[in-house]
């Protein structure tokens, strides 16, 4: 009898207490995220390849094969990450503590340069700047006339520039939030004390925002180690290596062992700067700036700094945004880079095959691969957004309804555990885990099955974000008075949670869409001619001189990126009014 008791009592907690959904989300997880990594270690290990870990640390080859791009990786990641900091932190005070003019502006203008793929940046550089060193098609300031050096042309300076002015506005997100909570009554305390500018912005607001600085130099650190297209498009030609370029040549190349050993490096690379950084913030006991009084935002007065501020802002935020989209437009338009703003022509996007121009390659319109390609990044794009759409929801309910246990723990930990993986690295796991066959399952390389996989699993951080913040909106009660009345799991799932929760989640999927078709590090090394991309279509071009296609091909990237955007802005203000504010 007590044994009768105590299995209706267990019976009741598993379903109380969503063990079997909890252990399907967990498993999913694991499957999608923790194996591909698992599997990544284990191949190096194996007889045949654990010879590669001595020959990337220790061997004859290693000063080229690790430390010499892991000191170009650092070099990148610490100037990026502080130069994201500086301008950002700068256009953040700006907007959000003084009197700037036309503050609006330059707060919607300095969360734009996110939108744009790194590598468009990167083309509009060498658009602009490239000169004869590498041969072939010279940029257009050198065809004007002007003498550009090779260290401005090439290499660790506009990497470093190029990378600074994409990561920016990451950096000014997190920063502009966090000062929009500095409780004015400390301000204002100071400046009846005698303190002067200078010293209020050292001694109060920067040390109360330092878990926000910590966070945006963490994150744009990691951004920057892990780029491949911009270290790829302008170091690369004069062998200015880094981590992530090395691991692409090593697995393009055969050499698989050493790609994965690199690899791994750089994810635990990545991983031990954030953690530093976590490190960091916890070590001071409060931050607190919201409290029960006083929540009145100060503006300094900048009197004749206005706008001359405004117009430094004005510069770097035009130059971030608004100058690559013309220069791109425009070398789609133009014969040569050179000739930037003058014989433009419409071959690049409807002309057809001319052997005595562009090697007979035709237009975007005309071109079947180019044609081809669009066909599979839209289709990946809205088949990742449904995927992890439906994950993201599934993970974000999970943890929302059934918070208490190690398994919803494990949960949130393993879903967020791509943001520590460099999308390369991701890319080169996923080859390892389903690379080839396993049991009765067949190799997916070069399908289209395998790049929704990894995209899904790799973009999962942010639908389970987006899916966490809508599913806390719906109140419980509405899903308990229906399971009284009968409804099933999915019955409630379907009838009350998705829709009141749609806008938020089709904004969160729109994202996800956005950050799949613009990506270029986590597709390269799974791209195949026969599943071609095209982020790795133009990058392809790019590489082989055929600077224009390259550029077209970005603009429609960029045209798809920012119309999506634009409609998940929208909806998500619908979905949350108070962003209207």
């Amino acid at each position: 009898m007590a044994n009768t008791v105590m299995g209706g009592q267990g019976r009741r907690m598993v379903f109380q207490q969503g063990t079997i959904l909890k252990t399907v989300v967990l498993a999913l997880l694991i499957a999608l995220i923790v194996l591909p990594l698992l599997r990544t270690v284990l191949y190096t290990l194996q007889p045949e390849t654990i010879q590669a870990w001595s020959d990337v640390l220790a061997g004859r080859l290693s000063t080229n094969l690790f430390y010499k791009p892991l000191t170009n990786t650092l070099l990148i990641g610490l100037v990026v990450a502080t130069g994201c900091v500086l301008l950002g932190g700068f256009l953040a005070w700006l907007v959000v503590m003084t009197n700037v003019p036309f503050r609006k502006t330059i707060g919607v203008m300095a969360t734009l340069p996110f939108m744009i793929p790194s590598f468009a940046a990167a083309l509009a550089w060498g658009s602009l700047f490239r000169n004869d060193r590498i041969g072939g098609q010279v940029g257009w300031l050198q065809g004007m006339g002007l003498g550009i050096p090779d260290w401005l042309a090439w290499g660790m300076v506009p990497t470093l520039i190029v990378l600074t002015l994409h990561y920016f506005s990451l950096a000014f997100t997190i920063i502009a939030a966090a000062l929009a909570t500095v409780n004015s009554d400390l301000v204002e305390a100071a400046q009846i004390a005698g303190a002067k500018g200078g010293r209020i912005l050292m001694g109060i607001i920067l040390p109360v925002t330092t878990p926000a600085l910590v966070a945006a130099g963490s994150l744009c650190f990691a951004g920057a180690v892990s780029n491949f297209a911009t270290p790829a498009l302008l170091g690369l030609p004069v062998r200015m290596q880094t981590l992530s370029t090395r691991l692409f040549g090593m697995i393009e190349v055969g050499q698989v062992g050493r790609g994965y050993v690199i690899g791994i490096l750089l994810v635990l690379i990545s991983g031990a700067f954030l953690w530093a950084g976590n490190r960091i913030v916890s070590g001071r006991r409060s931050y607190a700036t919201i409290t029960g009084k006083g929540g009145r935002a100060k503006r300094f007065d900048l009197r004749g700094a206005r706008w001359p501020l405004c117009a430094l802002a004005m510069v770097i935020l035009i130059s971030s945004t608004v100058v690559p989209v013309i220069v791109l437009t425009a070398s789609s338009l133009a014969p040569s880079a050179a000739n930037l703003f003058s014989d433009w022509t419409l071959h690049y996007w409807i002309g057809q095959s001319d052997p005595s121009f562009a090697q007979g390659i035709p237009g975007i319109a005309y071109n079947e691969d180019i044609l081809r390609a669009l066909t599979v990044t839209l289709g990946l794009g809205l088949a990742v957004a449904f995927m992890g759409m439906f994950l993201g929801l599934l993970a974000s309910y999970t943890t929302a309804r059934f918070r208490e246990g190690w398994m919803s723990a494990a949960i949130t930990q393993i879903s967020f555990l791509p943001l520590l993986v460099p999308g390369i690295a991701f890319g080169a796991a996923y080859i390892a885990y389903l690379g080839a066959p396993i049991g009765p399952f067949p190799a997916l390389y070069g399908t289209f099955a395998l790049l929704v996989i990894a995209g899904t699993a790799y973009l999962l951080p942010f639908s389970v974000q987006t899916g966490r913040a809508v599913i806390q909106q719906v109140g419980g009660e509405l899903e308990e008075s229906a399971r009284m009345t009968g409804a099933s799991f999915a019955r409630r799932l379907a009838a009350i949670t998705v829709p009141l929760a749609i806008r938020g989640l089709a904004a969160g999927g729109i994202l996800i869409f956005v950050k799949i078709i613009r990506d270029l590090s986590l597709v390269v090394l799974l791209f195949t001619p026969t599943m071609p991309v095209l982020s790795v279509v133009a990058y392809r071009y790019a590489s082989e001189g055929f600077g224009q296609f390259a550029n077209a091909i970005t603009v429609v990237i960029l045209f798809i990126s920012i119309a999506a955007t634009l409609i998940a802005s929208r909806l998500q203000t619908k979905s949350q009014p108070w962003l209207q504010n």
